[in-house]
């Protein structure tokens, strides 16, 4: 049985664990809270780009039916690239293993179906995990997380397009995967297409008649670019919001957690120094016996 000192010492190292993630978890909110509220003015901005983008798109396929942007032109899925987004760091519950398991699993589907795979990977735990698995990686961003902007979703955009519409690269399909913000405890994984671009399907009367200046063609030059970099964007931020409120969570439970092993181990530390009170005791009246004897 553990001596009254050794639980002492358990006990003051799970009370400095405690704070640790106790201060952990009130980080995460803080950065959660933050994130959150740059998401949410995001995403209509998001839905509004791909309006615009598909009604232009639907009245210059009108005119031009031969001619296909490259960002459109859809093909046979033979050569994939996986862009994948996880952290940089841990201590966040399952954030990235289920971003790693998804991607994987995307992975060796897509190899079933007979085609090559390519991996772009934004975050060191995504990078190191694809590493060991001997992956195709093309290219990998870490840091990015540290101060999240505009610019460096745009760096990444224009690196994937330029993979993408490289004719020695030979990419035909392009998925993002990375977790979507639900709530503070609930983060889904996400695998959708990124490239080519599906422009939605509008309603004849909802396109409306308007004069293009400059022409749709030139517009499509510029939104269709914009468009990856924005989504880019929105998937980031969607992962750093999952990722604080995942850690918020993990740091909330390892708190709880510690708390509990805190009273459990004040117990054994109570119940061991009973027993010693009542060994030194008897020790007492053994020898005050021996000596009356």
């Amino acid at each position: 049985m553990p001596n009254l000192k050794d639980i002492r010492k358990r006990i003051g190292s799970v009370k400095n664990t405690q704070k640790i993630t106790r201060a952990m978890k009130l980080v995460a909110a803080a950065r959660l809270r933050r994130a959150q509220q740059e998401i949410l003015e995001l995403r209509p901005y998001a839905v509004k780009t791909f309006e615009v983008l598909s009604a232009v798109a639907a009245r210059a396929k009108e005119e031009h039916e031969d001619e296909i942007h490259p960002l459109l032109a859809v093909r046979p899925a033979h050569h994939v690239m996986l862009v994948v987004l996880t952290s940089d760091r841990g201590l966040a519950g399952a954030f990235n293993a289920n971003i790693c398991k998804a991607a994987f699993l995307k992975w060796k589907e897509l190899e079933a179906e007979g085609a090559t795979v390519c991996f772009t990977v934004i975050g060191r735990k995504g990078r190191d995990y694809f590493k060991r698995r001997d992956a195709d990686i093309r290219h990998d961003f870490t840091g990015v997380f540290e101060d999240l902007s505009v610019e460096k979703a745009g760096e990444i955009g224009r690196t994937i397009i330029h993979e993408y519409t490289d004719p020695e690269e030979d990419l035909d399909h392009c998925y993002l995967v990375y977790n979507e913000f639900k709530s503070a405890i609930t983060q889904e994984v996400v695998v959708e297409p990124l490239l080519p671009i599906t422009p939605k399907e509008l309603p004849e009367d909802s396109l409306g008649d308007f004069l293009y200046e400059p022409s749709k063609e030139k517009l499509l030059e510029t939104l269709l670019p914009m468009y990856v970099e924005v989504e880019v964007f929105r998937a980031l931020l969607e992962s750093v919001a999952s990722e604080h409120g995942a850690r918020m969570t993990a740091m909330d439970a390892a708190t709880s957690n510690a708390s509990d092993m805190i009273g459990k181990l004040t117990l054994q530390y109570n119940r061991a120094r009973q027993a010693a009170i009542t060994t030194e005791l008897m020790e007492i009246i053994g020898g005050a016996e021996a000596l009356k004897g």
